[in-house]
């Protein structure tokens, strides 16, 4: 080994600087003088680089690569647990309605029912949702030889938008529950009780005229009522909502994002056109309080 003076080395770390400053400079010079030299050099260097960097990059990849497809692994038994208990409970939920659905036959053929006719329906497009004299209605386009009438039911395929109001040879207006002048019977899932369904012109309607005795509940389902013919009983309209002291429905529908709607002829009689009613000479019938 080779040992310097301290004059030595003091002189040789004296020059380190300038020479390290040097042949930066010199390296410049040579790769404007010479570009093609430059590159060359570059690309042997990344030639001899590659090789290393992919050998050193495969182990990484396929160490990450086992790490996630242990996590998938651990997460396909958790899901598959998941899903194997809800499978258990579905059975059982089968063998209940299996059972309800024998007993209901028993009980309609003991009884005689006679079934509700079945329900034919029109299946059309929203195009606009203002204009007219209501603040919360739905244009829909039909065909030319459609048979939508007014005060058919329409519904998404969540639950209750309204009914029809309006008809015209290529477009029928539907009334939104919404509306402040929509009025639609219905009944308080849990405890039976009657009520009436009052737009606001907001996103949520309210409840009237429900008993004194049963108030609704927070969270209780509402469903269209039978009363006076105007719907059929059981559709779903929305849970109730307190706002305040007040209660409030939150629609089942998405009536803010209606695209596609169904209107259902469910052969109800209990609202009659005006212009039928002048014609057969009659006064309005009571279920007149539900027409907007």
């Amino acid at each position: 080994m080779i040992r310097l003076s301290i004059p030595a080395r003091q002189a040789l770390g004296r020059l380190t600087l300038p020479l390290l400053i040097a042949s930066a400079v010199a390296l410049l010079l040579l790769g404007k003088a010479d570009a093609l030299l430059a590159e060359r050099a570059r690309a042997a260097l990344g030639d001899t680089l590659a090789p290393l960097y992919g050998l050193i990059a495969d182990p990484l990849i396929r160490a990450r690569d086992s790490v996630a497809e242990a996590g998938h692994l651990l997460a396909l038994i958790s899901e598959n647990k998941a899903l194997r208990e809800e499978n258990e409970r579905l059975r059982q939920w089968q063998s209940v309605a299996l059972a309800l659905e024998a007993e209901n036959a028993t009980l309609r053929a003991n009884l005689h029912w006679i079934p509700d006719p079945g329900a034919v329906y029109v299946t059309a497009r929203v195009v606009a949702d203002t204009g007219g004299v209501y603040a919360r209605s739905v244009l829909l386009a039909v065909g030319p030889h459609h048979a939508i009438a007014k005060g058919q039911v329409a519904l998404d395929d969540r639950g209750l938008v309204g009914r029809v109001t309006e008809t015209g040879a290529r477009s029928a207006r539907v009334l939104l529950i919404t509306d402040i002048n929509s009025r639609i019977p219905v009944t308080l899932e849990h405890s039976r009780a009657r009520a009436i369904l009052a737009g606001t012109n907001n996103d949520l309607p309210r409840l009237l005229f429900w008993p004194q005795d049963t108030p609704p509940e927070e969270g209780e389902r509402v469903v269209t009522s039978a009363e006076a013919n105007a719907f059929p009983a059981g559709l779903p309209v929305g849970v109730v909502h307190y706002v305040g002291a007040a209660p409030m429905v939150v629609p089942a529908a998405r009536l803010t994002r209606l695209d596609i709607i169904r209107v259902f002829d469910y052969h109800m009689a209990g609202i009659e056109p005006p212009e039928s009613a002048e014609r057969a000479g009659k006064s309005a019938t009571p279920a007149a309080i539900f027409e907007p």
